[in-house]
């Protein structure tokens, strides 16, 4: 075995290893809880993509002018673009060199030279020191945008796409779980090693037998005659009950409120003023009865008081209404 393939062999190895772990979190999606968890996450990572590219941008124009600024000369263009792109990368984590970017630990402890011909053989090339406190500057700017407004940016999208799909978590979580079913399946039925014999009876079936292959609709039942009329009356069933449900929804909404107050309101006042004038036409009435009164007295007075009639009885007395409305049993 050679030792190159060897290490090759193992490190696709890792990587596939940790590509089918991932794979398992597939099997999650056949939970409520969970399945909906996996579309977040995935919803995030497109978030991340996008992010990513404003980040990009950020970390180019920082690195390329980091790099100028302390490093005149660099024949290793490895080491550019490490310094270019990894290394502003890592100050956004707080990994600050202090000894590249304080000018008064440059040069402790570092052995460095601007000598051309030894840099071109490898050695360290000198930090330049003239424009050290553009390159803080610089430093604090890069960090505020990329730790404050570029990372608060990325939380913010981060909770609009998990409220987002929390709201729809139970269609989510349906659509998951019948793509899962429906993936098993149509998928053979032995698991591997032994799946080969599956592709060989596919292979025969297709190549061999000729047999054509059957465009196979998931889980669709042709239905007719009365279990069709029975399925189109419960689909008509369930329309209206989802009619209803979003207007009752729409009823119960602020502003359908707010008009069916305002309604009210308005016959509350309404009747407030039928009541009023009820009211006052009960005081015209009881004004005019007391006038009426008053001159039935006045002439029955009259009228005893002349010769005209003869008293043979006398005239009636006004009963008090109380007495009527009293209990008839207390005067037995």
């Amino acid at each position: 075995m050679f030792p190159w393939s060897y290490e090759f062999g193992r490190a696709v190895m890792a990587v596939d290893y940790m590509v089918f772990t991932l794979r398992l979190i597939h099997i999650f999606a056949i939970h409520k809880q969970l399945g909906p968890k996996i579309i977040i996450v995935e919803k995030m990572m497109k978030d991340v993509f996008f992010f990513l590219f404003f980040l990009a941008v950020w970390l180019m124009a920082y690195g390329v002018a980091n790099q100028a600024l302390l490093y005149s000369y660099d024949p290793r263009p490895g080491w550019i673009f490490r310094r270019v792109f990894y290394r502003p990368y890592l100050h956004i984590f707080g990994h600050i060199p202090i000894h590249e970017m304080d000018a008064d630990k440059l040069e402790e402890g570092i052995e460095c030279t601007n000598n051309v011909t030894l840099m071109e053989a490898g050695a360290e090339p000198c930090t330049s020191t003239y424009a050290n406190w553009l390159v803080v500057i610089l430093l604090v700017i890069f960090l505020l945008v990329t730790n404050i407004l570029l990372v608060n940016l990325l939380i913010a999208m981060f909770s609009y796409t998990f409220s987002k799909v929390q709201e729809h978590s139970d269609t989510y979580w349906k659509f998951q779980r019948y793509n899962l079913i429906a993936e098993y399946h149509s998928r053979p039925c032995l698991a591997p090693p032994f799946i080969i014999l599956s592709h060989l009876h596919l292979f025969i079936k297709r190549h061999i037998r000729r047999i054509p292959s059957v465009k196979i609709k998931h889980f669709v039942l042709d239905i007719r005659g009365r279990q069709a009329s029975r399925l189109n009356t419960w689909e008509a069933i369930q329309k209206e009950n989802i009619l209803s449900a979003q207007n009752k929804r729409e009823r119960e909404k602020d502003s359908e409120r707010l008009k069916r107050t305002s309604v009210k309101v308005d016959s509350v006042l309404k009747q407030m003023a039928e009541i009023r004038d009820h009211g006052r036409r009960l005081k015209m009435l009881e004004t005019e009865l007391e006038y009426c009164s008053s001159a039935l007295s006045w002439m029955v007075q009259a009228l005893s008081q002349s010769n005209l009639i003869k008293p043979t009885c006398p005239p009636p007395a006004l009963r008090d209404q109380t007495l009527q409305l009293a209990d008839p049993s207390d005067g037995e």
